[in-house]
């Protein structure tokens, strides 16, 4: 894995979880002779190492912790953050419907803290890049804190730059775009994509969705999709199973589309649009 797991045990280097009272998680790389100190005790790296996964350490305290491999979504989750990032609720969704894999080549606009540029780091493996355009310094620096951090930051360029002056790359399997204004650079998008490519976007608000749609038919894509991710939790309890208190729930429209080729003279993408809705609903049922 992207984080330099090993086997069945930790090991020197590998990014742990270390899981507490009340379900308190820790994330850290183990380094031989270093410690982790929390508020219920330190923590020496050299106890970790070698013990197998889902073990239970304690602390100099005698405070009690398991040691658990990290998922992609505990990572997400535990990652430094200035500004709202996706959910893996969400990025899950996102990955499986656009095709994100190893191999493939993806950009991103709007890289932000760096959780959907982590997550499709990890999902394009080795073989594939990730192009990320943020606007903001700030953020670039600490999206690039965070991709080091797990040891990903080789899989993807990160360039600060308004995206209104255009992409440097062509021809990319997919484009998400994590933008208020996702509108104003359809054309951007279009050329950079290759035909039939999968584009992505999330946004707050209806009007935000609608005049986003206009603006990709305009620019000839097709297949186009909206939809948002709601999710419950249930008490994990047999005697007491139900739903707990709070739930996820609308935190943003996605949206997906495909750019394709039509000429003037053949105008088609409205009926591509009826055939994949009508298809989707087949599928469905």
């Amino acid at each position: 894995m992207a984080w330099n797991l090993h086997g069945t045990t930790a090991q020197d280097g590998d990014l742990v979880e270390l899981v507490g009272l009340n379900h308190k998680h820790f994330i850290i790389r183990l380094k031989a002779g270093a410690d982790f100190q929390t508020h219920r005790g330190v923590l020496l790296h050299d106890e970790m190492i070698g013990q197998p996964w889902g073990s239970q350490i304690f602390s100099h305290l005698r405070s009690p912790f398991f040691l658990m491999e990290p998922s992609l979504a505990d990572v997400l989750r535990g990652i430094k953050r200035n500004t709202q990032i996706l959910y893996p609720k969400e990025i899950g969704y996102i990955l499986v419907t656009m095709g994100i894999g190893p191999g493939i080549h993806v950009i991103e606009a709007g890289t932000g803290s760096g959780a959907l540029t982590t997550a499709l780091a990890f999902s394009v493996g080795p073989q594939g890049h990730v192009w990320s355009y943020e606007k903001r310094p700030d953020m670039l620096n600490l999206s690039r804190a965070n991709l080091e951090r797990v040891g990903l930051a080789d899989r993807v360029t990160l360039t600060e730059r308004d995206i209104a002056e255009g992409f440097n790359e062509v021809g990319v399997d997919a484009l998400f775009l994590d933008l208020p204004n996702p509108y104003d650079y359809v054309s951007q998008v279009k050329q950079a994509l290759k035909p039939g490519g999968f584009f992505g976007c999330i946004l707050p608000t209806t009007n935000q969705v609608c005049t986003l749609l206009t603006a990709l038919r305009v620019n000839k894509f097709a297949f186009m999709d909206v939809c948002e991710i709601l999710l419950r939790f249930y008490k994990s309890e047999p005697e007491r199973f139900r739903p707990t208190d709070r739930m996820v729930a609308h935190t943003g429209f996605l949206v997906f589309a495909r750019p394709i080729l039509v000429s003037e003279e053949e105008p088609g993408a409205e009926l591509l649009e009826e055939t994949a809705a009508s298809t989707a609903l087949e599928i469905i049922a």
